[in-house]
């Protein structure tokens, strides 16, 4: 199952969702606002992806806590985004074991397996 991992009011979750749904491809939506990551989940999906991709540095929230101009070690800014979820880029995709970080309707595509119907 794949799983949409996001903040309900949030404008990319809100056009991923509808994206998904258009493509007819199940899936299962995790609000931060009601389900916050765990260190541990937070943690595999620095892992898999880097904080480089997980952490979003355009957002209102890391700019709000300065953090530009502090050189956090992973641990402390693993855990600066345990405390401030809204930090985390979205959408995040989960399908089984892989990840994807990010609005991109290609990148969709590839990671759900939709081939593409203008290609001969």
């Amino acid at each position: 199952m794949l799983h949409v991992i996001g903040i309900k009011n949030c404008d990319t979750i809100k056009k991923t969702r509808k994206w998904l749904t258009e493509n007819e491809i199940e899936f299962e939506f995790i609000d931060l606002k009601k389900e916050p990551l765990t260190i541990d989940e937070i943690k595999e999906l620095e892992y898999k992806v880097g904080l480089d991709v997980l952490v979003n540095k355009r957002g209102t929230t890391y700019r709000n806590l300065g953090l530009k101009d502090k050189n956090l070690s992973d641990q402390d800014m693993i855990q600066t985004l345990q405390e401030n979820q809204s930090m985390i880029k979205r959408p995040v995709l989960v399908f089984d074991e892989a990840v994807l970080v990010g609005y991109d309707e290609e990148a969709f595509k590839n990671f759900v397996g939709l081939e593409d119907s203008t290609e001969s």
